[in-house]
């Protein structure tokens, strides 16, 4: 998709979860780009998320607050694929045990539908969606994820979702609760996904011009 244009000195923020909001915030801020985040409105409505994909939920988060705000937007949506749960929850992570569930609500329910699986076949991945999007319409999408399994039980008191019953592939049976939060960030789904985004946004043209016609 061609380039949205100018980079903005700022992007409203989508997401209405104050943990994912910090955390992109400091993934962000650590990628050194300038880019400058605007919290959600408190008086924008919960986007309803129906869609069958994680990018098309991100889009509609970013539709919707670029319409309600008239401001280039960022959006995200995040899915854990567990293989023995033929890739549940996926798109439906954030509601896995209801839809007023809490995390611990979430990763209980994760946990009881797995008493049987074996060591094995625990595998499961984090893949994050960001978009980001601009009143005409156009957009950036970036990708990020990251292999490992479940445990058997809850560990750590970092992060937030699924991290405590989530293990890493890249860090040996410790669970995303278990790492610091810069250590979580340089191998996490959404560490990866919002790296990308915003080198795709660094490498947009500048408002003078000066890439014009190169």
């Amino acid at each position: 998709m061609s380039a949205p244009g100018p980079v903005p000195e700022c992007f409203v923020l989508a997401t209405a979860n104050p943990d994912k909001a910090a955390e992109i915030a400091e993934i962000l801020a650590a990628a050194g780009v300038g880019i400058t985040l605007t919290p959600r409105p408190t008086d924008v409505p919960d986007v309803v998320e129906d869609a069958a994909t994680l990018e098309d939920n991100a889009r509609l988060k970013a539709v919707a607050l670029v319409a309600a705000t008239g401001s280039p937007t960022i959006a995200d949506d995040t899915g854990l694929e567990v293989d023995a749960l033929g890739g549940a929850p996926g798109v439906h992570s954030a509601r896995f045990a209801g839809p007023d569930a809490t995390y611990a609500d979430n990763c209980a329910h994760l946990l009881a539908q797995m008493t049987e699986v074996t060591t094995d076949d625990r595998r499961a991945r984090f893949v994050t969606v960001a978009i980001a999007r601009w009143p005409d319409g156009r957009e950036l999408v970036a990708y990020g994820a990251v292999e490992g399994h479940i445990t058997t039980e809850a560990r750590g008191d970092g992060g937030f979702g699924y991290d405590a019953v989530f293990a890493p592939a890249e860090r040996s049976g410790v669970t995303f609760a278990e790492l610091t939060a810069p250590e979580k960030h340089a191998i996490s789904h959404r560490g990866r996904a919002f790296r990308t985004l915003a080198r795709q946004i660094a490498e947009l043209p500048d408002s003078d011009g000066a890439d014009e016609g190169a």
